[in-house]
């Protein structure tokens, strides 16, 4: 059966004590945030310019659809943003930063500041869809390595086994390639595209796929009919371009109902010289 569970349970495995009395989880505020070393360590020599437009274009285009779906605003995203969901010392090894993150039913904002990180054990709600943009050969995205006292989870197991990430996408652009895989029974399985190439997110009622821009490739949005989600940039071109094309459509009616204006005119002005003329010839043009 397919899981879209977002209600998890924390992997917190560390040698402290954390039933004792004076022991207090740290919370989003105590822990290294985006601008944290979990964060600069991703950024290596291979990370291109395109990974923050990306995401910023996954934002844009998706939140008309979130605000829809949570019209409280109980919903958070996270660009480049650390997911605690391990205790570990130092904090940054048991996090992860994926590029592109969203978690329904949870709101925005904490004691009235918004999230530095996601923290699992003080949610207890996994992100519905989390989206890598590979940087390097993809070995990193895809690792299924297992934690151990030595070595570091693989990014791959720690969003399927730990975190349970219903939804999880590889973006890799220099190939313009697009792996999704949703949590099947505690495991993932690739999801197959669709007649449209796009890969469906159903509990979203969205599709993600691939767009070319100038020899580029894109993740993409689009809604379950196969129409494309606008960025706010580009909902606001086809805003002014309708905008415009209403008003040269007012301004053509306008311009018709003016000329149709002067042509009555003009008909009038011929009958009242008709009639005149009658009447210079004793013509009563009534009785015509």
């Amino acid at each position: 059966m397919e899981s879209t569970q977002a209600v998890i349970n924390p992997t917190t495995p560390t040698n402290q004590d954390i039933h004792t009395p004076k022991f207090t989880l740290p919370d989003h505020t105590q822990l290294p945030d985006s601008d944290g070393n979990f964060v600069l360590a991703k950024r290596t020599v291979g990370q291109n310019f395109q990974e923050h437009p990306q995401s910023i274009v996954l934002t844009s285009s998706i939140e008309p659809i979130l605000q829809k779906i949570h019209p409280d605003g109980n919903y958070c995203i996270g660009q480049d943003s650390g997911i605690y969901w391990r205790l570990t010392d130092p904090p940054e090894k048991g996090a992860e930063a994926p590029d592109w993150f969203y978690v329904p039913n949870v709101p925005p904002k904490l004691n009235g500041d918004y999230r530095r990180s996601y923290v699992l054990w003080k949610e207890f709600v996994a992100p519905l869809i989390a989206i890598e943009f590979v940087s390097g050969n993809g070995e990193e995205e895809r690792d299924k390595t297992p934690p151990s006292a030595t070595e570091k989870a693989g990014k791959f197991w720690v969003y399927e086994q730990a975190i349970r990430i219903p939804f999880y996408a590889i973006f890799e652009a220099r190939k313009a390639l697009l792996e999704v895989y949703r949590l099947v029974d505690g495991s993932y399985q690739k999801i197959q595209p669709n007649e449209r190439g796009h890969f469906p997110i159903s509990p979203l009622g969205v599709e993600l796929g691939l767009i070319e821009d100038d020899g580029v490739p894109w993740v993409r949005w689009w809604d379950d009919g196969g129409n494309l989600l606008l960025t706010g940039d580009e909902r606001a071109i086809v805003e002014k371009q309708a905008r415009l094309e209403a008003e040269e459509i007012a301004q053509q009616a306008k311009l018709a109902q003016q000329q149709a204006e002067e042509i009555a005119q003009q008909e009038r002005q011929q009958k009242e010289k008709l009639a005149a003329y009658l009447r210079s010839l004793g013509v009563n043009p009534d009785d015509i």
